[in-house]
């Protein structure tokens, strides 16, 4: 995992000294584990001084709030983060709009390899930097697909980019934030 100022961390007490009205407990940085099993026998390891510890995640950092819980770090936490460690912060971004969203993994049930793998096929990029997310994606359509090849200028002069990226998002395309995603 990258280290960076985005890295997941999370505070962690048990049930037993929050009742006790102790708040005691420790940040782990999540970047010095490998996977789930090793960040809860260290977090265990911490609190060995309690019989039967239940651990509380009392504040964390940095870590999308559906792999999270007061209670629970989900079983793929560390390869979420291992995928979004090689993506760029407007990937990343994306990544967690499609996930929490979109596909609404992973209380969806499926796999994060198949979640990562329709993010691939539907993300189309970032258009959030002007006004108009929807017109300035319909520029974009327009030149890659070569819609206004070959036709005359005086047409494309005229051609309305801000109407025809509105018919692209009433069937087919979704903006969320600036990032557009093809309907699935």
């Amino acid at each position: 995992m990258k280290i960076s100022e985005n890295t997941p961390k999370i505070y962690v007490g048990t049930y037993g000294m929050y009742n006790s009205g102790s708040l005691f407990g420790k940040w782990f940085d999540l970047s010095d584990y490998t996977d789930t099993e090793e960040f809860f026998k260290d977090c265990y390891e911490y609190h060995r001084n309690e019989f039967l510890p239940e651990l509380m995640f009392q504040d964390w950092e940095n870590i999308p709030d559906f792999l999270i819980s007061e209670s629970n770090l989900h079983e793929d936490a560390f390869k979420y983060f291992e995928i979004v460690s090689a993506m760029d912060d407007d990937t990343t971004e994306a990544f967690e709009i499609y996930c929490a969203q979109i596909v609404y993994w992973p209380s969806n049930g499926n796999d994060l390899d198949e979640t990562l793998e329709g993010f691939e096929q539907s993300y189309q990029g970032y258009f959030g930097k002007g006004n108009d997310p929807k017109k300035d994606f319909a520029y974009q359509f327009v030149e890659d697909t070569g819609l206004l090849a070959g036709a005359p200028d005086i047409l494309e002069r005229y051609f309305d980019y801000e109407a025809y990226g509105r018919d692209l998002f009433l069937e087919g395309y979704s903006a969320y934030e600036g990032y557009v995603f093809i309907d699935q």
